[in-house]
């Protein structure tokens, strides 16, 4: 099967790139932005038809959620107009698609894990455009589905693990909001699992449209710090805030824990604890003071 991976620069691009080793039955091509534009409707036909393209993994997105807020159209662009461009380009030659998407397509009230079927509202600029971009595949003929993930950390670029460590080693304290609850994901174990859809033997749209994907367990931001301080070297001290004292120009979801349930169930797959996810990255890192 020849897979096309989009956003192959990002956190989950660059994981796929590392995992595909594992899966050589797979010939996946990978595209950054400046090599195909997946805005440009011309360029992303040309891109599937010429390389004869059986399955698009959808990773290109705008994720920048505070500057969302201020240019709307961009991040509609990329995470609506490019996803409409990929699904009319796969309907053309009866291919598939995996899609990424994000817990911010719900409104994070909830006080128990979101399921796939939970009524959607976001609450940004960012959550919206995804949103739309789901629905779009939703709607299509396509045999594609959707996977929605949150809080996505990995070895690669720039994600809320890093920039922990980074403070963690050039300060002595560090505050972080305490009442926002989330479930982390590490990139790499997503990466792998996507390739485990994909080797599944039956059709993806046979079990349905939506998945969620995250480590288990849940935990505050502050939460997740105090484990990375612990598995670091570094004597930084960690203190929760309120969000209220650290304002954010979208707003995030207070609750976004995502349940796992059905995929785990559909495709056989195990999740393991954010905390085993974390110290797999950290020993990647392979931090020194």
């Amino acid at each position: 099967m020849k897979v096309l991976v989009t956003g192959a620069e990002g956190q989950l691009g660059k994981s796929l790139q590392a995992t595909a080793k594992d899966f050589p039955h797979f010939t996946l091509l990978f595209k950054n932005r400046s090599e195909l534009d997946i805005t440009d409707v011309t360029a992303v036909e040309h891109c599937i038809q010429e390389q004869q393209i059986e399955t698009v993994i959808n990773c290109a997105a705008y994720t920048a959620v505070d500057l969302a807020e201020n240019e709307k159209e961009k991040a509609h662009a990329i995470n609506v107009v490019g996803v409409k461009n990929l699904v009319h380009a796969l309907e053309r030659v009866n291919g598939k698609l995996i899609h990424i998407s994000t817990d911010y397509v719900f409104d994070g009230k909830a006080h128990s894990p979101y399921n796939e079927t939970d009524q959607k509202n976001p609450q940004s600029v960012y959550g919206a455009t995804k949103s739309l971009g789901e629905d779009i595949v939703f709607q299509s003929q396509l045999e594609a589905i959707v996977v929605r993930t949150s809080w996505v950390f990995s070895p690669y670029g720039n994600n809320f693990v890093k920039t922990m460590i980074r403070l963690m080693r050039e300060r002595e304290s560090v505050s972080v909001v305490n009442d926002q609850i989330g479930q982390p994901t590490y990139a790499p174990f997503l990466a792998k699992a996507l390739l485990q859809l994909l080797n599944a033997q039956h059709p993806l749209s046979e079990k349905g449209k939506c998945y969620h994907y995250a480590q288990q367990g849940s935990c505050s931001w502050f939460e997740f710090a105090e484990e990375i301080q612990r598995l670091s070297p570094f004597s930084c001290a960690v203190h929760p805030i309120a969000t209220e004292d650290f304002p954010t120009q979208a707003p995030r979801p207070q609750y976004s824990v995502l349940s796992t349930a059905k995929i785990q169930t559909d495709f056989n797959l195990t999740m393991v604890s954010w905390q085993t996810a974390l110290k797999a990255c950290m020993d990647t890192l392979n931090l020194a003071i």
